[in-house]
Order: structure tokens, then sequence, then C-alpha cells
């Protein structure tokens, strides 16, 4: 359970942190660990009305598919736990050379 006496929270580097558990960690694996932790912040979120959580993470779907099997399971990973949180989330902006897309 969380214990986080502030009012927001915000989660930068999402991506950066899956690349982390993709070197040790299989895709079903980050995205299950990943469930659990958004699950979490989610009850945090709903205990009051002014708890936020904002979570942001880079993309790293443009480009070429990469060579080694660790960086796709890094992107794959990736791509699933942004969809998970994205499905969680009461808003869903997109920010792309500073323009900001609201797609939920």
């Amino acid at each position: 359970m969380i214990d986080f006496q502030g009012k927001t929270v915000i989660l930068q580097g999402l991506d950066a942190w899956i690349q982390h558990d993709a070197e040790k960690m299989d895709s079903n694996s980050i995205r299950k660990k990943w469930k659990g932790i958004m699950a979490d912040w989610r009850i945090w979120e709903n205990e009051r009305d002014e708890h936020c959580c904002i979570v942001i993470g880079s993309d790293i779907s443009k480009g070429i598919v990469p060579m080694e099997a660790r960086d796709r399971r890094w992107r794959d990973a990736c791509g699933w736990v942004y969809q998970d949180v994205a499905s969680i989330s009461k808003r869903v902006d997109i920010i792309w050379y500073g323009i900001d897309q609201r797609i939920k």
C-alpha cells in the first residue's frame, strides 16, 4: 500500500524504469509488475478528490525495431504498460514537439 502524504505525485521516466526491468525480467512479468504498481497508485488517487497521479513516459515506438532481444522486450513492454496505464487513466495526453493532444 502507498503511504504518500502529498496531493500530487509525478511518475516521470516510466520508459527508463521499464528498460531497467527488461534487463532481468520477461515482458509478461514486467507488465504484471506495473499493473500492480499502477493499481496501487489508482487506489491512492481514489482515496481523496485532491489526489492526482501523473505518469510520464517517452514514446519509444518510432523508428526501426531493435536488433537486440532485450531492447525489443523493452519496447514491447513499454507499449503494453502504456496501454494498461491509459486504460485505467481518467485522462491521457500525447505531447509531440510541444503540442498537446488529448486522446482520452
